[in-house]
Parts: C-alpha cells; sequence; structure tokens
C-alpha cells in the first residue's frame, strides 16, 4: 500500500534532523524514567587559546556516558587524556552517577580506559577492517 500523504527521503548529514530527533527522544526518555539526560563538556585550551584537547558526555539518572573524547596529535603523551577522564569522572559523580559508560572501536583507545579502570562488559565485530566495538563501563564514588 503507498501512503501518498507522507515522504520518506534518504540524504546526507542533516544537522537540523539530528537537533529535532535528540529533542524527541530527550523528551520521549525523560518521561519513560522520570528525569532528563544532561550534556556536559570538558575542555583544554593552550595558551594561544588553541584547542588540546576535549570531552562530551551526558548524565542520566545514576549513569554518566561519554560520547567523545579527543586531544591533539602533539599532546596525546602529556597527560592530557587522563585529566579530561578524571575531570568528566568528577562531574559525573557531582551530579550522583553510580558509573561512566563509554565505546571505543579498537583502533582507538580501549586500553587507554583499561588503564584508567574500565571494564569492558561488551565487544560487537563486524567493524571495517577486522576491527570491534569495545563498551567498558567503570564505577564511581558519588561525592
Amino acid at each position: 500500500m503507498t501512503d501518498t500523504t507522507h515522504t520518506l527521503t534518504t540524504g546526507g548529514p542533516d544537522s537540523g534532523l539530528d537537533e529535532r530527533l535528540g529533542k524527541e527522544l530527550d523528551a520521549f526518555n525523560k518521561e519513560a524514567s522520570g528525569c532528563a539526560p544532561k550534556e556536559f563538556t570538558v575542555r583544554v585550551d593552550d595558551a594561544e587559546g588553541n584547542l588540546v584537547g576535549g570531552l562530551s558526555g551526558w548524565t542520566w539518572g545514576d549513569r554518566a556516558g561519554i560520547a567523545l573524547l579527543w586531544v591533539r596529535e602533539d599532546s596525546r603523551r602529556d597527560g592530557w587524556g587522563g585529566r579530561l577522564l578524571a575531570a568528566a569522572e568528577a562531574q559525573a559523580a557531582a551530579r550522583g552517577c553510580r558509573s561512566i559508560m563509554v565505546s571505543s572501536f579498537t583502533f582507538q583507545a580501549p586500553a587507554f580506559y583499561a588503564r584508567h579502570g574500565y571494564e569492558e562488559t561488551a565487544r560487537i565485530p563486524g567493524f571495517p577492517g577486522g576491527h570491534e566495538d569495545v563498551y567498558l563501563l567503570k564505577p564511581l564514588t558519588a561525592s
């Protein structure tokens, strides 16, 4: 059966659609769970104001998650990743979170997270190049 009152389209990136979907899902999740997800960021800039690294994450009830973490290549051995991670964990604990989660492809940083106390909970194979998506979780102490 063809529905002539609706149009289905596919295309490339659509930031407006992403924003709308985020708002709609946040509202749905809040109604279903009784609390709304809250985003946070952590960043470090050099003396010239250039981005050295950053982290974006979220909290929802007593769970936190890391969405993105990146450190500029020339600063990757300077400990900024660990400091960004510690700041995110402190922010999550201050918001009452009991654990924090992240996923990282095998070619990215699962070993980095493991060194910082994250434990692997799942591994999804089948990504290009023979890689896997690794899910990790760490308990937090609320402050």
